[in-house]
């Protein structure tokens, strides 16, 4: 599936670049209208009135060609795959430990302090030197 939907992304953005290239190739409709003034020359490379035939069949191709190929990724992905384990919910409780009535014997190790710090000489302080 992965592979199928790298091709696809392959081919929309090869489709895209094409499209883009030939509408900036053709002219527009009043370029016509300006070639039979004088304001510009009407040839091109494939003849006064072939290149619009060609150009804008070879767009809409690809159009069509576009247009496929973002529907198709758009349905693969919005495909969900149904998850193996079912619910969070449906799955027992997991078994918590019962808390131990009496301190161990790590905690029961550690020394109290012998008097609150306070003031100034709390910052000063170090445990242990």
């Amino acid at each position: 599936m992965n592979v199928l939907l790298n091709l696809l992304v392959v081919i929309q953005v090869l489709s895209a670049l094409a499209m883009i290239g030939l509408i900036l190739v053709q002219h527009g409709k009043g370029a016509d209208m300006g070639a039979a003034f004088g304001s510009g020359g009407s040839g091109s490379l494939f003849g006064a009135s072939g290149s619009a035939n060609f150009l804008s069949r070879s767009t809409a191709v690809l159009a069509a060609v576009f247009f496929a190929c973002t529907l198709l990724l758009a349905y693969f992905g919005h495909i969900r795959v149904a998850a193996p384990s079912g619910s969070v919910l449906e799955s027992p409780a997991a078994a918590v430990p019962a808390p131990a009535a009496a301190p161990s014997a790590a905690a029961a190790a550690i020394p109290a302090p012998a008097a609150p710090v306070t003031g100034a000489s709390a910052a000063v302080q170090i445990p242990g030197k």
